[in-house]
């Protein structure tokens, strides 16, 4: 077997991660041409293929899967190892990839890793808005963020906040002109902002009183896939919209927006950070866990 460099094996798993060259090449920072060098040189040096390329697809062989479960492992262990040396220097270094749905980043994330990095200048970020559930460690990302504790064994978790609660929202125009309702069953009359997740799933509303809890697939005319979206509609006075309390806030104390139902609804689990639960963490990821536990979860202001 010829001698190959040990980056190529690196290039390789980021390849199949990305599905493709040219999604690698950009995460990279380099062109589809010099990757496809890279591999073509590590596939001569091994003596086998490991890729199986079309026009459209990128697929890795029955050797290239082989590879990759033994090869996944060892490229952590020698990033850990490179970064370790992080605890030399003064401040942590490296890049940090999290997953997050886009109300965690709006009202938790971003405004606490402005001020971490403030405090971190070596460390850069990557912040992935996706509300599909996903492997994180499989896709290249250091830490996710989702809602509640509802995560593998094999993950640590850190709580970002306080607790959560949806609010049902309306224009006061739209109220004056529809009525208010006064339980969940009233929303069969109401034009409901409907969400759908990216899977296809629409989002249903659910509602507690006590003891009595209700879950509603809300009827509309309109149907979008993001909270901003849904939240302008029910601005315009087009319907009732079911969003996260941050979203509403500030609009609802400038009085452009009313809340509904209140009463119906029940707090809920906070969003949590979750990562691997390796012996060792990189330098940049223990900072980032210390300074969360320790910040103190003040929501921005949302201009209305």
């Amino acid at each position: 077997m010829d001698q190959f460099r040990l980056d190529s094996l690196d290039v390789f798993a980021a390849i199949v991660r990305c599905g493709g060259f040219r999604a690698a090449a950009l995460e990279r920072g380099v062109s589809s041409s010099a990757l496809s060098q890279t591999i073509n040189g590590l596939e001569d040096a091994l003596g086998i293929r490991l890729l199986n390329r079309t026009t459209r697809s990128v697929a890795p062989t029955e050797a290239g899967l082989r590879l990759l479960q033994r090869l996944g492992p060892a490229l952590t262990d020698i990033r850990l190892a490179v970064d370790d040396l992080n605890q030399l220097k003064e401040n942590p270094s490296g890049t940090l990839r999290i997953n997050a749905p886009g109300p965690a980043i709006d009202h938790f994330l971003c405004p606490a890793m402005f001020d971490f990095m403030d405090r971190y200048p070596d460390i850069k970020l990557e912040l992935i808005s996706e509300a599909a559930v996903i492997d994180i460690v499989d896709q290249g990302f250091d830490a996710g963020v989702r809602f509640g504790k509802q995560l593998a064994q094999d993950m640590i978790a850190v709580p970002l906040g306080p607790a959560l609660r949806y609010a049902i929202v309306g224009s006061p125009e739209y109220i004056a002109k529809h009525g208010l309702p006064l339980s969940p069953n009233d929303l069969a009359d109401h034009n409901c902002i409907r969400r759908r997740f990216p899977g296809g799933t629409l989002v249903s509303w659910k509602f507690a009183n006590g003891e009595e809890a209700l879950d509603v697939l809300p009827e509309g005319r309109l149907t979008v896939s993001s909270a901003h979206n849904e939240l302008q509609a029910a601005v315009a006075g087009f319907g009732l919209a079911h969003v996260f309390e941050d979203y509403a806030t500030p609009y609802l104390a400038s009085g452009r927006l009313t809340e509904v139902l209140k009463s119906w609804s029940p707090l809920l689990p906070s969003w949590y950070l979750y990562y691997p639960s390796r012996k060792h963490s990189s330098a940049s990821m223990r900072a980032l866990v210390d300074f969360l536990r320790a910040y103190d979860w003040k929501l921005p202001d949302v201009p209305a």
